[in-house]
């Protein structure tokens, strides 16, 4: 999502507004995060089409500077109607904290709290970051409901819904009074309602009008107009399964089970030098990658890697037992290599969020970069990773903290440089056992 310009739509006490956020994007040593606006004001609109007519004849805002600016300015009105994701009903909030705690709930929550923090930050709107940083237990929220299950989670959840219910028209007020609506040339508002008009009646005309009217004939038919008509319209389109879609499912199934067969999964591994593929496995939770004496051998493209395995054997993963199956495959040329999202480590990044503290962590992401970087050391059967994250370091405080949130602990303190730059290390020495073929 960084380096994107994303519409979005808030519930204020006016009633629903649509605006423009730009996520952190970096401009040359600078990171930058912004939404549609003018030094203090926050830029909203009543509808999409005046929003569409801002956006295609004002360039003095704070985004015209982004990257993406020209691209939005020349989309289709409907592609700058918000997903239903990207809708946040600010309003809704304190009836919201006072509903059960279901995973649905707090992942709503959550969102709607999170762009609410992030609009405090970017606007330096007082109230609202004083709300933020004097109620740590606020960060409870982020970890989905595992803190609100029990009798202690359920009074937990309780104490939340009561600071939310006693502040929350206090942070509610802060956006409205940061909030403006500037003047739109008409002429330009009433030609992205045409064109929304235009989009909304195509996308209704390739919808059936019930599942009982499609037959098998118009199954092909359907699916390339429902395609053509989302396109057009900007937004994501559900295709009717067909006996090609189940072909692919039962490959892509195969390829699973053929894996799974074997206990070995290709990885990726995104540095900032490229994107590597290479094979990893655990023997008795001990990892082993497709390299030898601690070194990673390492692959641009997946043809390489399968010429790779075909070829040799001399290393440590051809000492496991399923190792012949592999090469069997990579030799026939069946071999797939399909890698997981859960093996998927991406590397670039982590240290300049570490920089900014915990609360801008994507957290999954550097779970899997732990993962990763440990599971690299113990094959080299160095503890250098273990000791750097260890509890008792401040880097492993800090991980520890961002990867098992709990509001009941002290939080990491700002400044987090030297964090980072213990972060860099480990990525510089993972990156050094790394042997491109």
């Amino acid at each position: 999502m960084a380096g994107d310009i994303v519409p979005i739509e808030l519930g204020i006490t006016d009633g629903n507004a649509f605006t423009l956020w730009a996520p952190r994007w970096r401009d040359g040593d600078d990171e930058w995060e912004a939404f549609l606006g003018l030094d203090e004001d926050l830029y909203a609109f009543p509808s999409v089409a005046e929003l569409v007519g801002f956006v295609r004849t004002d360039d003095d805002n704070d985004l015209a500077d982004h990257p993406a600016w020209k691209t939005v300015t020349g989309l289709a009105a409907a592609e700058l109607i918000p997903a239903p994701e990207r809708s946040y009903d600010l309003i809704g909030v304190p009836e919201l904290a006072s509903e059960d705690p279901s995973p649905e709930v707090v992942a709503e929550l959550e969102d709607v709290l999170e762009i609410v923090r992030i609009i405090g930050e970017v606007c330096e709107i007082v109230t609202i970051t004083k709300f933020f940083n004097g109620n740590p237990i606020l960060g409870a929220v982020t970890t989905g409901t595992r803190n609100f299950e029990g009798r202690d989670g359920q009074d937990f959840w309780v104490r939340i819904g009561r600071l939310i219910a006693k502040h929350w028209d206090d942070v509610v007020d802060a956006v409205d009074d940061v909030i403006t609506t500037p003047a739109v040339d008409k002429n330009a508002t009433e030609v992205a309602e045409e064109e929304l008009e235009a989009a909304a009646s195509a996308e209704d005309e390739d919808e059936p009008d019930s599942d009982d009217d499609i037959g098998d004939d118009d199954v092909d038919d359907d699916v390339e107009g429902a395609s053509a008509g989302a396109a057009g319209a900007g937004v994501a389109a559900v295709a009717i399964g067909t006996s090609a879609d189940s072909d692919d499912a039962d490959d892509e199934h195969d390829d699973e089970d053929f894996w799974s067969s074997v206990g070995i999964d290709p990885i990726k591994i995104v540095t900032t030098d490229g994107e590597y593929l290479t094979l990893r496995c655990y023997l008795d939770d001990d990892p082993v990658f497709l390299g030898d004496e601690g070194k990673i051998f390492v692959f641009t493209s997946a043809r390489a890697l399968t010429r790779f395995v075909a070829e040799n054997s001399d290393h440590e993963l051809g000492e496991v037992s399923t190792f012949d199956e592999v090469q069997v495959a990579a030799t026939d040329g069946s071999l797939e290599i399909d890698v997981y999202d859960e093996n998927v480590y991406v590397l670039p990044g982590i240290d300049e969020d570490i920089a900014d503290g915990p609360r801008r962590m994507d957290r999954k992401q550097l779970e899997l970069a732990v993962e990763l970087l440990t599971d690299a050391a113990d094959f080299a059967d160095d503890d250098s990773v273990t000791e750097a994250l260890g509890s008792t370091t401040p880097l492993g405080w800090f991980v520890d903290y961002t990867t098992h949130p709990d509001p009941k602990r002290l939080a990491p303190s700002p400044p987090f440089e030297n964090e980072a730059e213990a972060w860099q290390a480990l990525e510089h020495d993972f990156e050094a056992r790394l042997t491109k073929k």
